[in-house]
């Protein structure tokens, strides 16, 4: 048995602090197992080694990585070559401890076994190492098996060496008890590293899912603004990327890390949070005289009753005495042509009711001129057939909203900045807030909230703000539109590169990328995906 001199225990020394080191610096789970084997392995200067996860359910132990010099092989770990060998139960078919296998019989008893020769003790079921023995014309002699606990002594994984051979004959021989302290302090460290990053993971995971919960919660009062906060994160990140890898022009030092990519992405899923705050009415208003219901109906319902008063009036005109059979056609004639007239002028409220991109002078004066029609209310007042409020919310020049509900859909984006800014974010999500924050400025200073000009606006702010506005243009399910073609949107969009309203030079990426149609193919039904020309897109400079 080799004995360690004071140079080798320096070197095993140096070689923990160094894994030590590493441990603490990466954040790559499979990374960090290979580095735990590879350094376990050439510390007891061991033939092969095996590393064992446990399972989710704690109920099994599932090979990670293996590895033997000898045989040269290198299985699982980084190399995804799967291992094809079979789990290692924790737990008889009775629920009692598996302490047959070594491995289970460790990470159950939350010791190391140190064993000097499998042949030759009958304490352990090696049956399936003799198996590979034989398989490969192999001769595991000596085993060192350690678990691997965390801080809170709950199992990670399992480690295991294989014959440890002597650095100036080869031959294999025991593991020393150094040689188990050494794994054992390893192991330790390698556990709590481990944890540590799945912890971390964890905390993310669960960060994301109370996102995704305020998501849920918005997608319950507006199911169209939920899939909006779902396809603006996905359609950011596609553009985000298309800029990353541009190699020239004023976009070309722009790059993303992993971080930089999540932090990104974790503000597209916020861009929209403070909706949750939104009255349901003014999100999901179709129509311009629409409150928690359509008040066109109730519109409908007095043309019906001026119908029928002008009707009264003209039977009574006719019940006259001396009313002759010429006169009486004449009053049949105007009647008609008042119907008429008042049929034509409902469907025309009607379809002003519906809402467009833009509406006439003439056809709000007409609507101004019908609002002054009389009727009879059911308290037998006369007044006019649309009072103010709703005559100035059929006079909408654009959309459906009216001033009032504008600013309060405008103040959504306030919200999410105050939202936002009252989470102490970490360092590497700091920028969040200013991300999602900015999606409505424009690049004049024309926009809102904080009237930002492009300089004083990040590169993520700027791409987020041309997702949400071809997330917009292109989204069928809106209440208040149909969806538009992508050579409609990106006429849109183009001309908005030119007014100011969006940048430029992201605006060429988003086009010669094909982001638009990589977005397109993704989430737009089949009919909107029509051919694009690019040649004819306002704004667009190959």
């Amino acid at each position: 048995m080799t004995t360690l001199n004071h140079t080798q225990i320096a070197q095993r020394l140096e070689q923990l602090t160094e894994l030590s080191v590493a441990l603490s610096s990466s954040h790559d789970i499979p990374l960090l197992l290979e580095r735990i084997l590879v350094t376990a392995k050439a510390m007891t200067n061991a033939d092969g080694g095996t590393l064992y996860r446990a399972s989710t359910d704690k109920k099994s132990l599932e090979f990670h990585i293996a590895v033997n010099d000898t045989l040269r092989m290198y299985r699982g770990g980084l190399n995804e070559e799967a291992i094809d060998m079979p789990t290692i139960p924790l737990f008889n078919d009775d629920g009692s401890q598996n302490l047959s296998a070594v491995a289970a019989y460790a990470a159950n008893l939350k010791k190391a076994v140190n064993i000097e020769d499998v042949y030759q003790t009958p304490l352990f079921n090696f049956s399936g190492m003799r198996k590979f023995d034989e398989a490969h014309g192999y001769h595991c002699q000596s085993l060192l098996t350690v678990p691997l606990l965390d801080h809170e002594e709950e199992l990670i994984g399992v480690l295991q060496l294989i014959n440890a051979l002597d650095t100036g004959t080869g031959a294999a021989h025991a593991f020393t008890d150094t040689d188990k302290r050494f794994i054992e302090a390893l192991a330790s460290q390698a556990a709590i590293a481990v944890s540590n990053q799945q912890l971390i993971f964890q905390l993310e995971h669960l960060f994301e899912s109370l996102v995704n919960l305020i998501n849920i919660g918005i997608d319950e009062k507006s199911p169209n603004t939920g899939r909006h906060c779902q396809h603006v994160p996905e359609l950011t990140m596609m553009l985000a990327e298309a800029v990353h890898k541009t190699d020239s022009g004023p976009l070309a030092d722009f790059k993303m890390s992993g971080r930089d990519r999540r932090e990104l992405w974790m503000a597209g899923l916020l861009h929209d949070c403070g909706k949750i705050t939104t009255p349901v009415h003014v999100i999901e208003k179709s129509t311009k005289l629409e409150t928690l219901f359509d008040r066109i109906h109730s519109v409908d319902t007095r043309f019906e009753v001026v119908k029928r008063d002008a009707e009264i009036r003209t039977l009574k005109q006719k019940c006259a005495a001396g009313i002759s059979t010429e006169q009486a056609a004449e009053l049949d004639a105007a009647l008609q042509r008042e119907i008429a007239q008042l049929d034509s002028d409902r469907d025309f409220i009607r379809k002003a009711n519906i809402g467009g991109e833009r509406m006439s002078a003439e056809d709000q004066q007409r609507v101004t001129d019908i609002a002054r029609y009389r009727w009879t209310g059911p308290d037998g007042t006369e007044r006019d057939l649309l009072d103010q409020e709703e005559l100035g919310n059929l006079n909408i020049r654009a959309g459906t909203l009216n001033d009032a509900e504008r600013k309060i859909i405008n103040n959504h984006i306030s919200v999410t900045i105050r939202m936002l800014e009252a989470l102490p974010w970490p360092k590497h999500l700091k920028n969040v807030p200013e991300y999602a924050g900015g999606h409505h400025e424009r690049m004049d200073g024309k926009g809102y909230p904080r009237g930002l000009i492009r300089e004083q606006m990040s590169v993520q702010a700027r791409v987020m703000a041309i997702a949400d506005i071809f997330e917009a243009l292109t989204a069928r399910d809106r209440p208040y539109k149909p969806g538009k073609t992508l050579t409609e949107s990106l006429d849109i969009l183009g001309k908005f590169s030119l007014n100011g309203h969006i940048d430029p030079d992201l605006f060429n990426v988003f086009v010669r990328g094909k982001v638009y149609l990589e977005y397109a193919e993704r989430f737009m039904d089949a009919s909107q995906i029509d051919h694009v020309d690019e040649s004819l897109i306002p704004g667009y400079q190959t």
